[in-house]
């Protein structure tokens, strides 16, 4: 489970010690980046070598977080304190373009018991 804000997120069905009251349906975050020429072609050059490539590394972290942000607001758009059963999904839209959808069910929780 990650704290977004005081917004719990996980990937899991259900968060400990939580009951889900309402299921407000999905909500997600997309983010569709480019490296940029100078680092495409710095990456391009690194990727002939074996090992990591960092530059690619670092484009899909940040693009990562930047839609768990994005589907955060969208949740709380939609009233809910948490998301349950959360995804990620990309894909290549050209040879410069990545799309990234972090995606989950919006649900309200309140503390079982």
């Amino acid at each position: 489970m990650t704290e977004t804000g005081g917004f719990a997120v996980t990937t899991g069905l259900e968060l400990r010690g939580m009951t889900v009251q309402q299921d407000l349906g999905v909500a997600f975050g997309l983010v569709v980046r480019s490296m940029g020429v100078v680092k495409s072609i710095g990456a391009g050059f690194k990727a002939m070598r074996q090992g990591e490539v960092s530059q690619y590394t670092e484009l899909l972290e940040d693009s990562r977080r930047h839609a768990i942000d994005r589907m955060v607001e969208n949740a709380r758009l939609l009233g809910a304190n948490a998301i349950v059963a959360m995804r990620f999904d990309s894909s290549e839209i050209s040879q410069q373009l990545t799309e990234i959808v972090a995606y989950g069910t919006a649900v309200v929780v309140r503390p079982a018991g």
